[in-house]
């Protein structure tokens, strides 16, 4: 016989019970730190995707080592123009935003 464990609960459950609902300045802080941390992340992942150190994609960027850190590591944030040269000069990509209501 198969048991339900019933004290789970969704992420959203537990954001919404530890920072409140969305459009509290508790939980808007807390959803853009995660935004943030996101970009930082998807830059990091694809750069070791591509077996490319901090310094080579730097380079091609036109910025430092020490700044493409700190956006991986969520201690800077990053600007469009920054991000989109990191995409399309560093990674060859293209960037493409999106604005979901």
């Amino acid at each position: 016989m198969k048991t339900t464990n019933t004290n789970l609960t969704t992420l959203d459950e537990f954001k919404e019970k530890n920072f409140g609902k969305l459009g509290t300045k508790n939980r808007d802080a807390l959803e853009s730190g995660y935004e943030a941390f996101k970009i930082g992340a998807l830059i990091h992942d694809t750069r070791l995707s591509m077996g490319m150190t901090q310094e080579e994609l730097a380079e091609k960027v036109g910025t430092t080592k020490s700044y493409i850190s700190k956006i991986e590591n969520n201690i800077k944030e990053v600007r469009i123009s920054t991000l989109q040269k990191i995409i399309e000069l560093g990674f060859g990509a293209t960037l493409e935003l999106n604005i979901k209501r």
